[in-house]
């Protein structure tokens, strides 16, 4: 197999790991293309990417530039995850905003959040947060 004939058949394995349901997605992040791979080329919503050793899928169509790696950048990335409880981030940005009934984990306590688009944590603003533990 020639350079050429191993880059379509890349391309082609790319294209099947992003039919994947994030299941087996994580079972299989080496099969998605490298976050660096994106920098200086339209990303849509929903890519999944690898970096870090982890899987990540774009939230907004854009752009990648150096130094915007997913974990650095919670307005364009979010991690995949089949976690019930994820974190609930510092600061949760307002592309990217909590809706009534997603769970989360935040101080080492269970929440869920009762109103959509929560763009707060639940010290910055308790009532739209329900403790559940």
């Amino acid at each position: 197999m020639d350079r050429k004939q191993a880059l379509a058949y890349r391309r082609k394995i790319e294209r099947a790991a992003e039919a994947q349901s994030d299941a087996n997605a994580l079972e299989s992040i080496e099969l998605f293309q490298h976050w660096e791979e994106r920098i200086g080329v339209e990303t849509p919503a929903k890519k999944r990417v690898q970096d870090g050793g982890k899987l990540w899928e774009c939230i907004q169509l854009h752009t990648p530039q150096r130094g915007w790696n997913p974990a650095l950048t919670p307005a364009l990335w979010k991690e995949v995850s089949l976690d019930e409880w994820p974190p609930i981030p510092e600061n949760i940005p307002s592309e990217n905003p909590w809706m009534n009934g997603m769970k989360g984990t935040w101080e080492g306590h269970h929440y869920t959040c009762i109103m959509d688009n929560c763009v707060w944590n639940p010290t910055q603003y308790p009532a739209a947060w329900r403790l559940e533990d």
